[in-house]
């Protein structure tokens, strides 16, 4: 019903996104109750997602390149876009582990962060000023992902009652999850109309390639994830993306049209993380 409502709704979604940094802050501050900070550590598992996505994006482009430049630039993107900071959220309602993934959306968005660049620049033939894309980049998501941990934290020291209420009301996140889904689907519905009409076929193709990156790493994350004890951690972690900085970094750097593919990925991985929803929740309901 949210991605439904964003779809229908789009022209009246701009309202609404600056809202949305807000939404994620208070679905991870809830989440990150849950947490146990000891567990923080970077394991192979870590580093496995992490060496399938740069090497899926740098295949996929060199796979693709010789085809068109636009769709090898789209497949990259779609492979190289961090994992999403609302990942744990997702994760944590599904069952998986919130430390792995909490561990992995860190580790993850600083390696973008500073290879970025150079992975940027050989996109797109040119430079990339690295300064400007590294700050930028962690000013969009560095404190998303520090500071509701820090919240926790000092909840969990400083307000122990608070931080139980919280930590026992995880279904909030829930429904903060769906009205937050609800403005970006409106804002890649909104993003995709505004495209030329030309472009119509390159459009079509750039949604069929990240559909096709979405499925690859939702499976690819998955059999990562059962090797190492955790396959909803693997598949989350692999197939949800962080499609808002996606976007920023092909408008900035890449041709325009390939931002097609970023927007088209927030419906795939969205359409995928409602059917898991769905499937754990009538799981859980045979169950009792």
């Amino acid at each position: 019903m949210s991605m439904l409502g964003g779809i229908l709704l789009h022209d009246y979604i701009d309202k609404l996104s600056t809202i949305t940094p807000y939404l994620i802050f208070t679905m991870l501050t809830i989440t990150y109750t849950r947490l146990e900070i000891k567990e923080f550590r970077v394991t192979a598992f870590q580093w496995a997602l992490l060496s399938i996505q740069l090497l899926g994006g740098t295949a996929s482009y060199i796979a693709l390149l010789p085809i068109d430049s636009n769709m090898a630039a789209g497949a990259f993107i779609c492979f190289f876009m961090p994992t999403a900071t609302a990942a744990p959220v997702i994760t944590g309602m599904l069952g998986g582990s919130i430390t792995k993934i909490a561990t992995y959306s860190l580790l993850c968005n600083m390696v973008v962060a500073i290879s970025a660049p150079s992975f940027l620049a050989l996109a797109n033939g040119g430079n990339v000023d690295f300064i400007s894309s590294f700050t930028t980049i962690c000013s969009e998501v560095v404190p998303l992902l520090l500071i509701p941990l820090a919240v926790a934290i000092m909840l969990k020291y400083f307000a122990p009652r608070a931080h139980s209420a919280i930590a026992n009301h995880q279904a909030i996140s829930f429904w903060i999850w769906a009205a937050s889904l609800f403005i970006v689907m409106g804002q890649a519905v909104s993003h995709m109309i505004k495209q030329p009409l030309e472009e119509f076929p390159d459009m079509i193709w750039l949604s069929i390639i990240a559909l096709c990156v979405c499925c690859i790493q939702f499976y690819t994350g998955r059999k990562i994830g059962k090797r190492y004890g955790d396959k909803i951690s693997g598949a989350q972690g692999l197939g949800q993306k962080n499609t808002i900085l996606g976007l920023w970094m092909t408008l900035t750097y890449l041709n325009p049209i390939v931002s097609v593919a970023p927007a088209a990925y927030i419906v795939w991985q969205n359409a995928i993380n409602s059917w898991q929803l769905y499937k754990k929740t009538k799981h859980n309901t045979a169950r009792t």
